[in-house]
């Protein structure tokens, strides 16, 4: 089975090293992980510039049987929105979504903001959601929709540490292997 690997970590110094390291994870338990810089077959046609590296995405996406998605906030405070864009891609292809994050508290305690008696508003006076999630609900609930789960940090954790996305890669394929 293929599993995309959807994350902010291709902006990361060493992005190849992580990717071999995160497939070599996948490896392990039974399942093929496609990092986002491997490159398709066939490569897209074109100039070597973002649209090509948008195709070959979409490529591998379409080759995928599920996704495991790095939600950890990415300059700001949520997911970066490429990995959100691939969650739901796969997600509306009908596939099987599931995610981790680095940062231990919910979105709503990462987001300035102020309660006004009736609700959480961030300095634009704009409401922010406090349900308890680890992300924005449209993410969680494409996952838990899919059968995928969220996996959280007991405490924040560097880019580079693999641990959850290991025990997120066991449960995905525990519960892929199921279905």
């Amino acid at each position: 089975m293929r599993i995309y690997l959807a994350g902010p970590e291709v902006f990361l110094p060493d992005p190849a090293s992580l990717g071999a390291a995160k497939k070599a994870i996948c490896a392990r338990h039974g399942l093929a992980g496609v990092f986002p810089l491997d490159p398709p077959a066939p490569m897209p046609t074109g100039p070597a510039d973002w649209r090509r590296i948008h195709a070959a995405c979409e490529m591998h996406m379409h080759g995928c049987d599920a996704l495991v998605a790095n939600l950890t906030p990415f300059r700001g405070s949520g997911t970066d929105p490429g990995t959100a864009f691939e969650l739901g891609y796969m997600r509306s292809m009908g596939r099987p979504v599931f995610g981790y994050t680095h940062a231990p508290g919910d979105y709503r305690a990462r987001v300035e903001a102020r309660h006004d008696g009736a609700a959480w508003r961030d300095p634009a006076g704009m409401e922010v959601e406090d349900f308890g999630l680890a992300e924005n609900l449209m993410l969680e609930g494409a996952i838990a929709a899919s059968g995928g789960m969220v996996l959280r940090a007991a405490a924040p954790l560097p880019w580079t540490d693999l641990s959850l996305f290991e025990a997120c890669v066991a449960e995905a394929a525990r519960r892929l292997s199921a279905s």
